[in-house]
């Protein structure tokens, strides 16, 4: 057998989870995955440019409950990469396709940034193969208005340079990470990594701003479609993906509860303890999760939580 992560380089393997990892076919490419645990099923979709290495601490707060699954997104973490620009509606194939390929009984979804738009358009195409949502911070809630374009722009031009080989960026992208995007220090050891992969990451991460700004990118008409239970853990200091741009278009989930943590853009990693407390809370709240009967969310009463804004 072919060991693929042979061919995926040091600094991007470092971002998925520890070894032994599996290579699983889905939707015709091949992701890494990583399982801890026994229980209901916890899928978990990371935000570009990172790997499923960022739950690795959430899934040692809740594997003695749960099995929690992370995969490595293509050309990220332990997968080797496929053609085509990363994507959420791509993303969203190889959730659905994965969850075939592990015969996946209705797992919850955690989606951070593009994962989370790709877990919403996951679950808005096939409602009835997932129990619940647990979006952070989600890329397609906020309108793509004329302050959102100048921002993209900026950070295309800003990867851009990187994939380029500007002598600055590397400096750059550290102050990025540690200041804007993961600044909490429980998320340190995973942001050092990130930093360390930063000049590996930004040909990826210009692909996939470049996209926010597509039609296809904009998720906002979809939260009233969804029915199931929807968790959003936001990250309150997230500057680029902010809870008073995406809110509007959240709180368009009927059956939904809303906390906002501490952290710049992943609570998981940047608030861990309040994190995997709040989500054995979410779960164990909702007979719908807790059930074997129907758990598509239709009939659950409306979950808005006491620390939502």
């Amino acid at each position: 057998m072919i060991n693929i992560s042979l061919f995926v380089p040091e600094v991007l393997a470092a971002l998925g989870a520890d070894e032994p990892v599996e290579h699983v076919q889905a939707a015709e490419t091949r992701v890494a995955i990583k399982r801890w645990g026994a229980g209901p099923p916890v899928l978990c979709l990371h935000a570009t440019g990172h790997g499923g290495g960022d739950f690795a601490e959430f899934a040692r707060r809740v594997s003695d409950r749960f099995e929690v699954i992370a995969l490595d997104w293509p050309g990220q973490g332990r997968s080797p990469p496929e053609d085509g620009p990363p994507r959420a509606a791509r993303y969203a194939e190889i959730v659905l396709g994965l969850c075939d390929a592990l015969r996946l009984d209705r797992p919850i979804l955690i989606g951070n940034s593009i994962g989370g738009a790709a877990a919403l358009e996951a679950a808005h195409r096939a409602p009835d193969r997932f129990r619940a949502l647990v979006l952070c911070n989600p890329g397609g809630l906020a309108p793509v208005d004329a302050i959102a374009r100048f921002a993209i722009e900026r950070m295309v031009a800003f990867f851009e340079a990187g994939a380029c080989g500007a002598p600055w960026f590397d400096a750059a992208f550290a102050a990025y990470y540690r200041r804007l995007v993961l600044p909490r220090a429980p998320a340190r050891a995973q942001r050092e990594r990130i930093i360390a992969a930063g000049r590996a990451l930004a040909p990826l991460l210009a692909q996939s701003w470049r996209g926010f700004a597509e039609p296809e990118a904009d998720l906002r008409a979809l939260p009233a479609q969804v029915s199931m239970p929807v968790w959003l853990a936001w990250a309150k200091s997230d500057r680029l993906v902010s809870w008073e741009r995406s809110r509007r278009a959240a709180l368009r989930f009927p059956n939904r509860k809303v906390t906002l943590f501490r952290g710049g853009h992943a609570a998981f990693l940047e608030d861990p303890d309040r994190f995997a407390m709040q989500f054995q809370a979410f779960f164990h709240a909702n007979p719908a999760l807790t059930s074997t009967g129907d758990q598509t969310g239709r009939g659950i009463s409306r979950l808005v939580g006491s620390s939502a804004p």
